[in-house]
Parts: structure tokens; C-alpha cells; sequence
């Protein structure tokens, strides 16, 4: 980073970070704290989101981040227990007066040092009002692709174009480029929910809808992405959203600083791979949230122990009981299942070659950045927007045909990026982007320099 941002200023800045507590939203706005923290050690760096959110992230390095809880507005028992989308509606709810009392007490905790710039999770256009009623900057983090930004941006005129529930069934085969020429590659049916399908009026389709409105009132829209990786979404983002600024793959931009979060391995998994060939293993995980349902967990480990090929498990434990019978006796000699695996390094080991995931933007960040392939099995959100990007757009990814996985799925899948021709071509490409990433955040490159930019509001040199 610049040294010009690390002298101490004569007023020192005090930035307030608010999170989006759910999914994985809270890690990519920690990973940019922890870098402003670094290069402006005397700014005063306050990260909100609730206990139960902080209660989760890694342990903060003590310096000048002060973590702040918000109120999320869940009881603490609750009978039955609450689903992810209510506890959402709670937050929500609680909206946005949580948010200026967090904001008090984040001056509070700070000495009195007034805020002189809000940097808030994308979703939270609340944080926009709060920084503009104290005349500061607001700052956003779009932690997801950038495919599904461009899609809230233009949820109206997608709703105008294709219309909503079963107007929109009717057309989920057409290529969203009739509508959003950079959107070619992807259908209807890949929108996230709320967009022109599901449960359009829910509270948190209304915030998203709301998000993509509010964007333009930022003072810049910070993307978790490399610039390069899409040259067609890139310059339709230079339309649409000018004050845009790529910044990622944060977990890498952070590792420029010596940054990283250190990943106890805490499960043998990294020596397990030393064993292995390199790109023979076939690593599954579907994320902190997602688990698949049973008969899909059932089909993909038929599956893996039909391919007969070697493979490393992340799955939860409460999920083992899923598992067909004598599965983990069977392939025990070839396999490993664990509760809990240090994805970032599993992604970078030689012996991985296909990541069989969800297509979580952080997931596929990753992967992209490590040069692997990717067998998709996108649920929700953006997921299936990441998904037709890598198997469509980037040529590193293949899907299962119907969308779910079945035993002959896996195997077809595995046969097909691990052992054939077209796998070789997918590993060339994938080791393309990788280089793509890697340029992008070095010292002189585009994530570095416009992290930089960035740093200007947070020292108020621009305001």
C-alpha cells in the first residue's frame, strides 16, 4: 500500500464499518477493515454487527479496530427455532434506531471522536441516511458477484420487461441478455429471488430492491472482485455505477499486508493432501449456511465413491447421518469427511483439482484465485448467476443437468474435469484467471491502487 496513508493526520479519522450479520457477508468487510486499519494506523476504526456475528469472526488483532454489537432484535429462545429469513426481517425491523444507537456508542467507545466516514455492507442502505444526516461519506461493499449487482441495479426494469411470478416462469429460459446486453450469458431462471420471482413483496427482497436504488447515492461502491476476470460486466459497471472501485479478492489483498487469518487446520487436512497426487483430489463444501437436502447428499456421495476418485469432505456434522450406510468405512483408505476444513489453503494445495461448491462469490473468489475448477451446485441468492459465469462465461465450471445432484451427475462430473480433455482445458483457463487475480493485486495493480482511492475518503482527504 501507498506509505503516504500510513502518517499520522492532524485530525485523526474515525471510520465506522457496519456489517450484514447474516451468511458470509461479515468476513470480506472484516478483511477491509483489518487493511484500512493497517494502512491508517491513526484512524479510529469502529466494525459493528450483532454479538452473535462477532461472536463467530476470528480474533481481531488489538490496535485501532473497536468492535461495536447492534442489536438484532432476535429473542434469545425461541420455540420453535427461528429460520434464517426470519431472523432477517428482525434485524431489519430493528432498523434503522439499532443503528443509531450502535453509532452513539461507537463515539463513545472512540472518546468522542465524531465519525467522519460510514463503510457499510451494500444490503445496509439505512448506513447511506445515517452519513449523510452527519454529513460524512457512506461507502459501500458489495461482498457478492458483480453479475448479481448489475441485477438489482436493474430490478425494475427487469420486473417491466419480464414481469413478475408466473410471467417471469413462463420466460426463465430466456437469455437475460434481451434485456441487459452484459447479462448474455445467463437466463431468467438464474435471478436471485426477488427480483422477478419468489416472494417479491418479503422484507428482504424489498431491502434489496431498495439497495439497488441506493447505490448511486454512495460516495463509491466498493466490489470484492478483481478487475480483468469480465471484461463485459466491467464496462458495463463503468456505465452504470462509475464511482466503482475493484478491490479484491479480499482475503488476497489482505494477505499483501501479511494479514491473513491464519487457518488452524485443525483437522489433518492440509497433511492428508500432502499424500495425494497433484489435481487428483475432489474437495466439497457448501459453506458455513448451506447444506444440501438429504437425498442430494445421499447422490453425491454415491457418487464420489463410484468415481472411484480421492476426496476431502467439509461437511457439518449433524449432516453425517445423511450419509448412505458404511460410506465412511468404505472409502476411508481414499476419503476424509470433516466437520470443519481450512478452505483457503485446501484450494491452494497441488493435490486439489475440482471444488465441487455452492458458488458462494467468497467460495469461487477463492477457488479463482487458487486456479481451480469447479463442479456447481448453486441454491439461492447470486449463486446461480456464479454459476453460469464460470461454466459459461469463464469455461471453468461444469453444472449437473436438471440443477441437482444425482449419482450419475457426480461421477459424469468428476470424469469430466479430473480425466478428460475438456478438464485439461478447463485447468488451463482456470490457471489464466488465477494469473488474472494475482496481477491484479500486486503492489502497482488495480485492486492495491483502487484500495487506495479508497483510503481518501477514509481519511477524509476528499470531504
Amino acid at each position: 500500500m501507498d506509505s503516504a496513508h500510513s502518517l499520522p493526520l492532524q485530525t485523526p479519522s474515525h471510520v465506522v464499518l457496519v456489517a450484514f450479520p447474516f451468511g458470509t457477508h461479515v468476513a470480506p468487510l472484516l478483511s477491509l477493515a483489518r487493511c484500512v486499519a493497517a494502512a491508517a494506523p491513526s484512524t479510529t476504526l469502529s466494525f459493528i454487527t450483532t454479538p452473535q456475528s462477532l461472536a463467530s469472526l476470528p480474533p481481531v488483532p488489538a490496535g485501532n479496530i473497536q468492535l461495536v454489537p447492534i442489536s438484532d432484535g432476535v429473542p434469545d429462545k425461541a420455540d420453535p427455532p427461528l429460520g434464517e429469513q426470519e431472523k432477517i426481517s428482525m434485524f431489519l425491523a430493528m432498523m434503522p434506531g439499532s443503528l443509531r444507537a450502535a453509532l452513539d456508542a461507537a463515539v463513545k467507545k472512540a472518546g468522542g471522536a465524531a465519525v467522519t466516514c460510514v463503510v457499510s455492507d451494500a444490503f445496509l442502505w439505512m448506513a447511506g441516511e445515517e452519513a449523510e444526516a452527519a454529513g460524512v461519506p457512506w461507502v459501500t461493499l458489495w461482498t457478492g458477484g458483480p453479475t448479481s449487482l448489475l441485477a438489482h441495479q436493474h430490478t425494475d426494469l427487469l420486473r417491466d420487461a419480464i414481469g413478475t411470478g408466473e410471467q417471469a416462469t413462463a420466460q426463465q429460459d430466456e437469455s437475460l441478455g434481451l434485456f441487459i446486453p452484459a447479462l448474455s450469458a445467463h437466463r431468467v431462471r438464474d435471478l436471485p429471488e426477488g427480483v422477478v420471482s419468489g416472494p417479491i413483496g418479503s422484507p428482504f427482497s424489498r431491502l434489496l430492491h431498495r439497495t439497488g436504488k441506493s447505490l448511486p447515492n454512495a460516495a463509491a461502491v466498493l466490489l470484492n472482485t478483481a478487475r480483468g476476470l469480465d471484461g463485459v460486466i466491467d464496462a458495463e459497471l463503468e456505465v452504470s455505477i462509475p464511482h466503482h472501485l475493484h478491490v479484491g479478492p479480499l482475503h488476497l489483498l489482505a494477505s499483501t499486508q501479511a494479514l491473513a487469518n491464519v487457518e488452524p487446520d485443525i483437522n489433518g487436512c492440509l497433511p492428508w493432501l500432502d499424500l495425494h497426487a497433484p489435481a487428483s483430489v475432489a474437495y466439497a463444501s457448501f459453506g458455513s449456511v448451506m447444506t444440501p437436502p438429504p437425498a442430494e447428499l445421499a447422490e453425491l456421495a454415491q457418487g464420489v465413491e463410484a468415481s472411484g476418485a480421492p476426496f476431502l469432505w467439509s461437511l457439518k456434522d449433524q449432516a453425517r447421518e445423511l450419509l448412505p450406510q458404511g460410506f465412511l468405512e468404505r472409502t476411508r483408505e481414499r476419503g476424509l469427511v470433516v466437520s470443519w476444513a481450512p478452505q483457503q489453503g485446501v484450494l491452494r494445495h497441488a493435490a486439489v483439482g475440482v471444488f465441487v461448491t455452492h458458488c458462494g462469490w467468497n467460495s469461487v473468489l477463492e477457488a479463482v484465485a487458487s486456479g481451480v475448477p469447479m463442479i456447481c451446485r448453486p441454491f439461492f441468492g447470486d449463486q446461480r448467476l456464479n454459476a453460469s459465469t464460470l461454466s459459461l462465461v469463464w469455461g471453468i465450471g461444469v453444472g449437473f443437468e436438471g440443477g441437482s445432484m444425482t449419482k450419475e451427475g457426480v461421477v459424469g462430473a468428476l470424469e469430466t474435469v479430473l480425466k478428460s480433455e475438456e478438464g485439461k482445458r478447463m485447468k488451463s483457463k482456470a490457471g489464466e484467471l488465477k494469473a488474472t487475480v494475482a496481477k491484479a493485486v500486486q503492489p502497482d495493480g488495480s485492486s492495491p491502487v483502487n484500495f487506495n482511492k479508497f483510503l481518501d475518503y477514509v481519511i477524509g482527504a476528499k470531504y
